[in-house]
Formats: structure tokens, C-alpha cells, sequence
């Protein structure tokens, strides 16, 4: 996704001032009591440029898409201890100010490795991540995670999931889950069941 300064524009105003602010208005709604955040807010994402690889390696510049270079967590420290629920838009900020657009998965696993949670949990729209005899994957090492990389039974949009996943694992989190968040009480369904219902990545 190439991103150049008229689109980061536009791509912060979607995510910080309109999707960021309906997540915390629902949150808000059902009882919880949510703050919305941008990554620029008291330098909590700082980001560098991340280039995109070619199947060659290759690398190639597609502008303002970022990677977490640093993450402040003393922000949402803050608001977790005064009974908050930070949200997060996924937009940078670079060392001269620059604004970054950062793929919020892979956002969501620096965070939570400069947190050091106990759990990292994605919600998508398919059940985890499958074999490649189609067959759902319940428990994960980061070993076999990397072996399914190479080998491109895990691609698209799985990957980034996967790298925060191993990111989060690396930084001190004890597990990560990839698991479908339109099936009801996913979560709990997951955590508290035998088998869960997506993937949990573990080291």
C-alpha cells in the first residue's frame, strides 16, 4: 500500500478522527470507559519508514507506511491504572515529525511486548490459522509458525498477524491468539474452553 503525504493525511483522519472515536463510543456505550489514542499522542508509536520486499528481495519505497521503531508506554499505563481502556489508532510518528500509517497488527504486538502482557489476542474474520491440508491449527510454536511461513501455507493477511504474534512472544507475552471474533463470546469461548476455537502461537 503505498502511502505518500496527500493519503497519510486522509488515512489519519479516517483512523484516529472517525474509526478510533466509533470504538470508543461503543466501548463507551456498553459500559466501559474507553480514551482514544493516536500513536502521536505523547510520542507513543514512534515509527521509521518500513520498506515493502520483493519476491526477489528487492526492496522498494512505498512512502509514509511505517514500522514501530519505539513504543511509549507510559500512557496507557496510566490510563490502565485509573481504570481506562486505551485505543489505539495505528498511525506513527517519525523522528522529524513525519506522520506514518502502521499496519495495526503488527502495532498491536509492540505493545503489547513493551507492556509485557500475559496475552496477545487478534480477532479476524476466519478461525486461525490452517494447515496445509486445510485443517485448523489449535496449538502453535513460534518454530512451527516460521516453518508454515516458508513454506506459504501462511500468507496474505495472516502474515502480519503471525509476525506480531511472534513479536509480542519474543517481548515477555506468554501467548498470542488468532481467533474469529464474529463468533459470539469468542474470547471467553477461547481462553476457557479445552481446545479454544482459533490458534494460540506459543514459544
Amino acid at each position: 500500500r503505498v502511502t505518500d503525504e496527500e493519503t497519510v493525511e486522509i488515512v489519519e483522519m479516517v483512523l484516529v478522527g472517525k474509526i478510533n472515536k466509533e470504538i470508543v463510543g461503543l466501548i463507551n456505550h456498553h459500559g466501559g470507559r474507553a480514551v482514544g489514542l493516536s500513536g502521536k499522542d505523547a510520542n507513543l508509536l514512534r515509527a521509521r519508514r518500513r520498506p515493502h520486499r520483493m519476491p526477489s528481495g528487492e526492496e522498494i519505497d512505498i512512502g509514509l507506511v511505517g514500522e514501530v521503531e519505539m513504543v511509549n508506554p507510559e500512557p496507557i499505563r496510566l490510563l490502565e491504572e485509573n481504570g481506562f481502556v486505551p485505543v489505539i489508532a495505528p498511525v506513527g510518528v517519525g523522528r522529524d515529525g513525519e506522520t506514518y500509517n502502521i499496519n495495526a497488527d503488527l502495532v498491536a504486538g509492540q505493545v503489547a511486548a513493551a507492556l509485557g502482557a500475559e496475552k496477545l489476542i487478534h480477532l479476524t474474520d476466519v478461525q486461525g490459522i490452517k494447515d496445509a491440508g486445510g485443517r485448523l491449527v489449535s496449538t502453535l510454536s513460534r518454530k512451527d509458525a516460521e516453518r508454515l511461513v516458508h513454506d506459504g501455507v501462511i500468507d496474505g493477511g495472516m502474515l502480519p498477524k503471525v509476525e506480531s504474534a511472534l513479536r509480542a512472544l519474543e517481548g515477555g507475552t506468554a501467548k498470542a491468539h488468532i481467533i474469529d471474533g464474529r463468533v459470539p463470546h469468542a474470547i471467553l469461548l477461547e481462553l476457557f474452553t479445552r481446545e479454544g476455537i482459533g490458534t494460540e502461537i506459543v514459544l
